[in-house]
């Protein structure tokens, strides 16, 4: 595994180890003590798989403490833009983003305090299996919109599908008003 880390602490991305031979590719996506070797975390208590559609948008989203998320966030068939917002109150780099580009051959690291979403890019369907290390809480669960102008994400695809939900969600400066501390 090689590991890239960023401008912004905390979110790394992760290339995986393809083994191919005649019959196809093999992969080893997660192993706890190369995690822990590696300085990543290791600890998850769920399992988490969606599918989308080419040119859908989710996101960004996050949990309030104490219920915030780290997300280990691959896929497993087609390709996504993938988007790390910083939301940390005291960091440096408060509001500022990472995007990588994910496929079946990367994993991408995501730590408590950052919202996250992602688009399928291509014209095939994007399943995204994604390990997180609290559990869902409906009551903590926040987010923001995924084209606020002063985030400044260049999202690669236009007019995307979202859902009701985050169609809805507030911008940057709305959600700062919570006073919300990470």
């Amino acid at each position: 595994m090689k590991i890239q880390t960023f401008d912004i602490e905390g979110p790394k991305l992760i290339e995986l180890k393809t083994f191919p031979d005649e019959r196809g590719t093999f992969t080893e996506r997660f192993q706890e003590k190369t995690f822990e070797r590696l300085g990543l975390p290791s600890k998850f208590i769920q399992d988490n798989q969606s599918r989308s559609l080419p040119k859908v948008v989710r996101g960004l989203h996050l949990q309030k403490p104490p219920f915030s998320q780290g997300k280990l966030v691959g896929v497993i068939r087609g390709r996504i833009f993938d988007v790390a917002v910083d939301l940390r109150t005291d960091s440096k780099t408060h509001g500022r983003h990472v995007a990588v580009e994910l496929d079946e051959k990367h994993l991408f690291w995501i730590p408590p305090g950052f919202a996250h979403g992602f688009c399928v890019i291509g014209d095939e369907p994007a399943d995204v299996l994604y390990k997180i290390d609290q559990p869902f809480m409906p009551d903590s669960d926040i987010g923001v919109r995924y084209d606020d102008p002063d985030l400044g994400i260049q999202w690669p695809i236009k007019n995307p599908i979202l859902s009701k939900k985050d169609q809805n969600l507030p911008s940057l400066r709305e959600l700062l008003q919570l006073k919300i501390r990470w």
